[in-house]
């Protein structure tokens, strides 16, 4: 099975519950959102980036280990576009992966559940995607990570906050998570302010009062985007 990857590198994690922790990179090509914060417009493409197997992807992922790899990192794109390709893949090299998802696909995510061993999950924020319907949306983002959940995988859910966001709307979703997701117990919440820093010179007390107010619901993590702070990949 072939499918078209953007790029496969090493680096540092710089988002999320795992940051700071080596990881080699498969960016898939292709996206089903639009979303106005993305950091890789260029991985939307589907046609952008190399057609390869699954035999040559593990070739070009063993080139990149390190003494220090903790996991692979499986993002795009959407790499749940990707799902049957990362099912074979993932069955023929069995390695700790985390997926790097927007959620939207629940039906997709089913198939690999019993592969992955880290998830996180994108939700989005209405002024971030363009979509006609964001309930439906937020409905089967909620299903990812009920599913993520159930499968016992070690996941934690990301809201992109801007200067603009609204207060009251991220606490909402929030609170949504919470009464829609059977176990929240041990789901953390990482909100990541939009890059680059600068932007919020001004808007300090914004993602305080972001942090106190979705503390009421679930376990937050305020964690910006490290490895641009670092300069790299």
């Amino acid at each position: 099975m072939k499918t078209r990857i953007n790029e496969v590198f090493s680096s540092i994690q710089g988002e999320g519950k795992l940051v700071g922790r080596r990881q080699v990179f498969i960016r898939f090509s292709g996206c089903n959102l639009d979303c106005n914060y993305c950091d890789t417009p260029e991985s939307r493409d589907p046609n952008l980036g190399e057609c390869i197997s699954t035999g040559e992807l593990q070739r070009r992922v063993e080139d990149l280990i390190t003494p220090d790899f903790h996991s692979l990192s499986l993002t795009g794109g959407e790499p749940l576009l990707q799902a049957d390709f990362i099912g074979e893949f993932l069955q023929n090299y069995p390695v700790d992966a985390l997926l790097e998802t927007n959620g939207s696909l629940p039906n997709e995510l089913g198939k690999i559940l019993d592969l992955i061993s880290y998830a996180s999950v994108d939700v989005k924020l209405p002024e971030h995607e363009s979509v006609s319907d964001y309930n439906g949306l937020l409905d089967n983002e909620l299903k990812s990570i009920n599913l993520l959940i159930e499968e016992g995988i070690n996941t934690y859910c990301k809201f992109v906050v801007l200067p603009s966001s609204k207060v009251d709307t991220v606490t909402f979703i929030a609170s949504r998570i919470v009464q829609e997701v059977k176990d929240t117990s041990k789901l953390s919440l990482i909100i990541q302010p939009e890059s680059p820093l600068t932007r919020w010179e001004n808007e300090q007390d914004k993602l305080l009062e972001i942090s106190e107010k979705t503390g009421k619901y679930l376990d937050v993590l305020v964690i910006p985007q490290v490895h641009k702070l670092l300069n790299i990949r």
